[in-house]
């Protein structure tokens, strides 16, 4: 799967590292860089550096449902 830019020059922050980039994706309300996707598949369970990616990706919120 091709990670294609959010929009053109168009600059989103990343809930896991707080920079602003322009290629990622959206889970739910929140945006995550392809870089820092990148690392969160590729860090192994017992590198200290997953704990923090759990952590930042429980600031993921659901969308709001509206009737």
């Amino acid at each position: 799967m091709d990670i294609m830019p959010v929009k053109e020059n168009i600059r989103k922050t990343c809930i896991i590292c707080d920079q602003s980039k322009e290629r990622g994706f959206h889970l739910y309300t929140s945006f995550i860089c392809s870089d820092c996707e990148k690392d969160i598949i590729q860090t192994d369970i017992n590198d200290p550096k997953y704990r923090f990616f759990i952590n930042q990706l429980k600031l993921v919120t659901k969308p709001e449902i509206f009737s």
